[in-house]
């Protein structure tokens, strides 16, 4: 119980990165039991504050890329928890516009340059978009202040979809992506399941929700005793498909019913 066997101390950078090292410089000046850290960077700042209170990580994107763990078997160290790595997502989202629009050919990508998960994120969807002969217009951001200037560039060079791949940035500004995407009648396809709800035309990705409650596992086995190196890195096992089938009117598109069959929420 909150209070009682367990107390809660919260820390948020309210996406100010430069925030991450001095909020967990505190949490470590606390001697807390557990850190638990959403994300990709928050971890890596906990980590170099640290090296013996336990960090669990809630939703890393690359935890071995990074160089936060050793090994997905076998963390070592003080760091573990869940990771968002699966094969293939960037890949079968396109396939996903494709089968919306079969006649793609372009494609606007918008990721956040600052972040290593969201690199390798954009690197995949290339990957995937060779495969596919589609074309990739990268737009970069690393900060609020870049999102018009990417928009501008996607006005100019007129793709026929806009992907995200998502991360805390593109998620505290989804209201100014689905704006821009409604204004452009452009159809997109996000990660995050927020988007389609906000107004984007299709979300693939991770079950946060499952993630989260996973991770909460990690911290409960900490908390008996166990050792972070000792307990393996886990990866998704939930997908979901959230079609907004409002939006796809709107846009004049038919979705294929064997996609909405698919589908794990259609929003009407």
């Amino acid at each position: 119980m909150e209070g009682e066997n367990v107390v809660f101390e919260r820390r948020y950078a309210e996406n100010r990165l430069e925030r991450l090292p001095e909020l967990a410089a505190d949490l470590v000046r606390l001697k807390v039991d557990v850190i638990v850290a959403a994300g990709t960077l928050a971890p890596l700042a906990a980590k170099r504050t640290t090296s013996t209170i336990p960090i669990v990580m809630a939703s890393c994107g690359d935890p071995l890329g990074t160089g936060l763990v050793a090994s997905l078997a076998r963390p070592g160290g003080n760091v573990t928890g869940m990771s968002l790595m699966a094969p293939d997502v960037g890949g079968k989202r396109l396939e996903l516009l494709r089968d919306i629009l079969p006649n793609l050919t372009r494609v606007a990508v918008l990721w956040d340059s600052a972040n290593p998960y969201t690199t390798i994120g954009f690197n995949e969807t290339e990957v995937a978009a060779r495969t596919l002969g589609v074309e990739v217009q990268s737009l970069e951001v690393r900060s609020p202040d870049d999102f018009d200037r990417a928009f501008e560039a996607a006005q100019q060079q007129h793709p026929d979809a806009l992907v995200t791949v998502d991360d805390p940035l593109t998620l505290n500004h989804l209201k100014r992506i689905v704006d821009f995407t409604a204004v452009q009648r452009l159809p997109s396809v996000h990660l995050a399941r927020e988007f389609a709800a906000a107004g984007g035309l299709v979300s693939y990705g991770t079950n946060m929700a499952d993630v989260i409650r996973r991770a909460a596992g990690y911290v409960d086995k900490i908390l008996k005793g166990a050792k972070p190196a000792d307990l393996p890195i886990e990866q998704p096992t939930k997908f979901e498909l959230v079609i907004n089938l409002k939006t796809a009117k709107a846009l004049g598109i038919t979705i294929p019913p064997s996609l909405l069959a698919r589908a794990d929420e259609v929003i009407e």
